[in-house]
């Protein structure tokens, strides 16, 4: 881990003094900019499939890690911590989502998993328990991700709870995701024949659906409280 421990060393000198003005003037909120972009365009190198740019981007996001780590170092939010910190709390949030790989004798026995789908059964209980704070399938959902992620996002939650039925087969017929590509599209193109904005009518029917899910999660409690009453 030599290179990594040098250019964790080389972020930190050039936010040191005598080191990058540009470097030193930057914030957390100032980096937020730079973390999208090179997200994305590591998303972009990952879709082309070529190795170097792969490379490259992955360097970029490791980088930004490193840049908001050594801020994090200085008690820019509060107590410091540092990238070995972050790397500790990583590696204890994934021993602990994966009992079935990690755990005891009687862990590796009660969540054993021999497919993807046996583990995402787990995975909703692994998370309350780190986050019990969290009052409904929504909480933790960033709301800035781009709108049709979103409400892809959204829809799984809203199947979860069974506000929406997962469907067997598409009501829309497709084949494919090139299919699905041309009909998104079309959608796009009447869109903007109609001058609607796509995005933001997505987004806003999103918001509409996360509003019916808090108010079916609020009447789930109330069945459950009287039910516990009536008990």
């Amino acid at each position: 881990m030599k290179k990594l421990e040098s250019l964790i060393a080389t972020a930190h000198q050039l936010r040191a003094p005598g080191g990058c003005p540009w470097d030193a003037e930057q914030t957390h909120r100032s980096l937020v900019q730079y973390l999208l972009e090179e997200t994305y365009e590591l998303i972009d190198a990952i879709e082309s499939g070529n190795r170097d740019e792969v490379l490259e981007e992955l360097g970029d996001v490791l980088y930004q890690v490193i840049f908001h780590s050594d801020l994090a170092s200085t008690g820019t939010l509060g107590e410091p911590f540092d990238l070995e910190d972050v790397a500790q709390y990583m590696e204890h949030k994934m021993r602990s989502r994966h009992p079935h790989v990690f755990g005891s004798a009687e862990e590796l026995e009660q969540f054993r998993a021999q497919t993807g789908e046996d583990v995402v059964q787990n995975w909703e209980s692994f998370k309350k328990k780190e986050k019990p704070e969290r009052t409904s399938v929504l909480d933790g959902i960033p709301q800035a991700m781009p709108a049709l992620a979103l409400a892809s996002k959204v829809m799984g939650k809203a199947e979860k709870i069974g506000l929406l039925e997962k469907a067997d087969s598409p009501s829309i017929p497709m084949d494919s995701e090139a299919d699905l590509g041309k009909l998104l599209l079309a959608i796009v193109a009447s869109a903007r024949a109609a001058g609607l904005d796509p995005e933001r009518a997505l987004r806003e029917a999103t918001k509409e659906l996360q509003v019916e899910i808090r108010a079916a999660e609020i009447d789930a409690d109330l069945d459950a409280g009287v039910v516990g009453i009536a008990d």
